[in-house]
């Protein structure tokens, strides 16, 4: 995901996915803590789980709760939520070595720079702590986390242009909105944009990708205005891949009155509102609940000893969800679906387990 904003995201399903989850924990196999306790391998209660976005954002909001029940639900030593680095690495650096001085000893990261991340968990990891790369992997073909749980970003973005074009009638002038330019996730996005585009054989035409307008709502909304007022009447469809530039899109064009067709991503409630109304032909929602959730369990599972990676450095997509009118109530249900298999397939594929 892309990732730089300052507001508060309405988090509308927790309650219902709560329900879901709580269903999966029962059934906790070899793998699962009720194993560990039954080899006295590994005990759950000495883990500490911090949870480290690059800053502030929406998407991150689900974190805070999702971590709380997963030591509920996992007996887990204790959680913390922090978004303080300000999007910066030096700080988020600091903010994890003073966690760690806390005594926190499980690391679920967003990093902020994805070139230079893989030091920051390479300093954790000597210090025997384990560590997860959660809603965003390191840029290249290296993770020197133990894991990272993230939307496939490339397909997601992927799925929400071919989302935008089928709504467009598979014809005309497509501009794609997304975040930071330096975010390998944002470079995955452009790709996964332009492989739908490619496959119109030129029916579909993409204007430049506007990047860096994810910073916050305001920023967002100045992009899209002034896009709509240069060059609206062109424009055929908006495909946005970021939160913010989301939002922006969703509601101005609603206001602009223009028959251009919007595709989003994320469940912001203007978005969600929209897609009921007609003024959002679809979003791709991200599971951000989940990778906290089942992230917090696989760093416990690992830090409590009764668990190791089979292949270091292992990337899991945690899934992307097409929302359309036809199940804008309904959505959730898939989200929730996916939540179970990912901690199975940790389970029952991914992990070693004394």
């Amino acid at each position: 995901m892309n990732v730089r904003s300052r507001t508060v995201r309405g988090l509308v399903t927790a309650g219902v996915l709560a329900l879901a989850i709580t269903t999966m924990v029962g059934c906790t196999s070899k793998a699962g803590n009720s194993a560990a306790a039954d080899k006295g391998t590994g005990d759950m209660s000495t883990v500490k789980v911090a949870l480290v976005p690059g800053g502030s954002h929406p998407y991150f909001q689900p974190w805070k709760d999702w971590g709380q029940k997963a030591v509920t639900d996992f007996k887990l030593g204790g959680t913390t939520f922090n978004e303080t680095a300000e999007w910066d690495q030096a700080k988020q650096n600091e903010v994890l070595n003073s966690l760690a001085a806390q005594g926190y000893n499980a690391f679920g990261i967003f990093g902020v720079s994805p070139t230079d991340i893989n030091t920051t968990f390479e300093k954790l990891k000597s210090q025997g702590f384990a560590v997860g790369s959660i809603a965003s992997c390191p840029a290249g073909d290296v993770d020197k986390a133990d894991f990272c749980l993230s939307t496939d970003t490339e397909l997601a973005a992927y799925k929400a242009a071919k989302a935008a074009i089928e709504a467009m009638g598979g014809k005309g002038t497509l501009v794609h909105l997304t975040g930071n330019n330096v975010d390998a996730n944002t470079q995955r996005r452009i790709k996964g944009v332009e492989k739908a585009v490619a496959e119109t054989n030129g029916a579909v035409t993409l204007l430049p990708a506007v990047t860096d307008i994810d910073k916050d709502l305001s920023t967002a909304q100045k992009a899209v205005a002034d896009l709509l007022a240069a060059k609206g009447p062109q424009i055929g469809g908006f495909v946005s891949t970021a939160y913010n530039p989301a939002v922006a899109s969703a509601s101005l064009v609603k206001q602009s009155g223009l028959p251009i067709k919007v595709v989003a991503i994320d469940d912001d409630k203007v978005i969600l509102d929209g897609i009921k109304d007609g003024s959002v032909s679809a979003t791709v929602a991200q599971n951000p609940g989940g990778q906290a959730y089942v992230g917090s369990w696989v760093l416990a599972e690992l830090q409590s000893g009764a668990c190791k990676v089979k292949d270091p450095g292992v990337t899991v997509d945690s899934g992307s969800f097409i929302v359309t009118k036809a199940n804008v109530d309904s959505y959730d249900d898939e989200r929730q679906a996916e939540a179970k298999k990912i901690k199975d397939k940790f389970q029952n594929e991914l992990l070693s387990c004394k």
